[in-house]
């Protein structure tokens, strides 16, 4: 693996009480990931954690294809166990996370995500997403009901569609793979971040090359008031 360097912060924001992101940084195994616990369920923070906590015990002498799948495995394994706990506690109950992931190994990545918590990639100044959210207002925005400017203050943009934990049998994680080249910087973030700053300032925050960038979207979007728990983690290559 080329040499890699990353930063992560999470912050609880400026309205919330308790933070249920978690975060995982493995550079070790070419492995970060970002988990955000589904606000409004019973302990979101229990899904996040159980996810980072059973992925950050993986060894760390696993091949590229042995940690993903091992990742794999692990969140079907979450997966099922946040659906027993749930079914423990009621008819009613759901505990559950977003997730998405980012391994890095031998020049090639791969990212893979449930939910709206995002990936993207700074590429020569161009910042593109690579992950697509599994939301309800991406549907809307897929099908032609709503225009993309829209999704963002649309009533419904915190329902997501899918995630670890929720009400479906079996895991569906997304896939994304690419080359990675040298001067990339990827951005792992809950939908804290991307919903308090605009694109343009992502790129700006995430491709200055002064300080640590992780602290730099943060601060950025405290100063916006960010009325949920946010988190950055951010690998160059």
């Amino acid at each position: 693996m080329g040499q890699v360097r990353s930063w992560a912060l999470t912050d609880v924001g400026a309205v919330r009480k308790h933070n249920e992101d978690n975060m995982l940084s493995r550079p070790d195994l070419g492995l970060w990931v970002v988990a955000d616990g589904a606000g409004g369920h019973d302990s979101g923070e229990v899904a996040s954690g159980m996810i980072v906590g059973e992925l950050d015990r993986l060894p760390h002498d696993l091949s590229g294809s042995e940690v993903l799948s091992e990742v794999r495995l692990t969140l079907n394994r979450v997966h099922q166990a946040l659906r027993d706990e749930a079914a423990s506690r009621g008819p009613d109950a759901m505990i559950a996370s977003t997730f998405v992931s980012l391994i890095i190994r031998d020049n090639h990545f791969a990212c893979l995500w449930a939910g709206d918590s995002r990936a993207y990639l700074l590429r020569h100044g161009h910042l593109s997403q690579i992950s697509r959210d599994h939301s309800l207002v991406q549907e809307l925005v897929d099908s032609g009901n709503i225009a993309p400017e829209d999704a963002e203050h649309h009533p419904h943009a915190n329902v997501i569609t899918r995630a670890v934990g929720a009400d479906s049998d079996t895991l569906e994680l997304d896939k994304v793979i690419g080359t990675a080249e040298p001067g990339d910087r990827f951005l792992l973030c809950s939908d804290g971040l991307c919903k308090t700053l605009s694109d343009a300032e992502i790129a700006g925050l995430l491709g200055a090359t002064d300080g640590a960038p992780s602290e730099a979207l943060i601060a950025a979007a405290l100063a916006h008031g960010v009325n949920d728990n946010v988190t950055a983690v951010v690998v160059e290559v």
